[in-house]
């Protein structure tokens, strides 16, 4: 089987919404899963959040995106659009589906991270979080799930988590709660969407060498005992919660276990927990 004398990929057909797509996991997503085949919805946002304490992405980097997914042969729609706006993310899923036609896949994967201590953090602090992390997971959802379901053929749904979701770390209450409240919005989903053949489970990270990840802020947050933490200061400490010997993973290494879930190697695993934490939780 080939397409333009290349090997048919695991998604060939397909078509993938991918939600914090412009860098980090979700570019490495979208990139991937276009390799295989899938044509690719993309929303990213270009909304400043005050209460993160680091740069947000970029149009330029969704552009990238748009970019190196063209370059894999696949087409790919992205807009400019905030997880906490239902309009915006309806609004690009339409787009999407009127271009390619039907939708596959769903990776509700945009995300943010603000450490703060539990009793001292604002009140913003802990609101943005809770409308980025999990309500605009469900947001996320809704605007595109719909169409999964409109066309009749099943589909898979990924929910980015992480191991905060499992294993407590001070100074993460508000991450913490917002993702292990994707656990049971995933279980719950999985229940109601599998007579229509839509699997959905979440994927649970420890640290990836992201955007979100490598700023001053975690590099405090690993090292309080530092007043300018480094990149390897921050690493030092990020290797003893893991136990393999890494101190962070890469994008791809969480990409590998989504396009397993979302393929069809994985079409009876539904309602579940990835842990991809070299080992964290233990």
């Amino acid at each position: 089987a080939t397409r333009e004398g290349l090997t048919m990929g695991k998604l060939e057909g397909k078509v993938a919404f991918i939600t914090g797509a412009a860098r980090g996991q979700g570019r490495s997503h979208a990139v991937r899963l276009a390799s295989e085949g899938a044509d690719i919805i993309a929303v990213d946002t270009t909304a400043d959040v005050v209460s993160v304490p680091y740069a947000l992405a970029t149009a330029g980097d969704l552009d990238e995106t748009v970019r190196l997914v063209e370059a894999t042969g696949r087409k790919i729609v992205a807009r400019d659009a905030d997880v906490r706006d239902s309009q915006a993310l309806a609004g690009a899923v339409q787009a999407g589906v009127g271009e390619f036609g039907r939708l596959d896949i769903v990776l509700a994967n945009a995300g943010i991270s603000s450490p703060a201590p539990t009793l001292e953090m604002s009140d913003d602090t802990w609101q943005d979080m809770i409308d980025i992390n999990l309500t605009g997971v469900w947001k996320s959802l809704k605007a595109s799930v719909p169409h999964i379901i409109a066309g009749g053929r099943g589909g898979s749904v990924v929910i980015t988590s992480s191991l905060a979701a499992v294993y407590a770390n001070e100074n993460t209450a508000h991450y913490s709660a917002a993702k292990a409240g994707l656990v049971m919005l995933m279980k719950v989903m999985a229940k109601e969407l599998a007579p229509h053949s839509i699997r959905v489970n979440t994927v649970h990270p420890t640290t990836v060498a992201t955007d979100m990840i490598l700023n001053e802020a975690t590099y405090k947050l690993f090292r309080p005992d530092l007043d300018d933490p480094t990149r390897a200061d921050f690493e030092e400490a990020a290797r003893t919660l893991n136990r393999l010997p890494v101190a962070a993973l890469e994008a791809e290494d969480i990409t590998n276990t989504i396009l397993h879930l979302v393929s069809d190697d994985a079409k009876f695993v539904t309602g579940t927990t990835q842990l991809i934490d070299a080992g964290g939780a233990l």
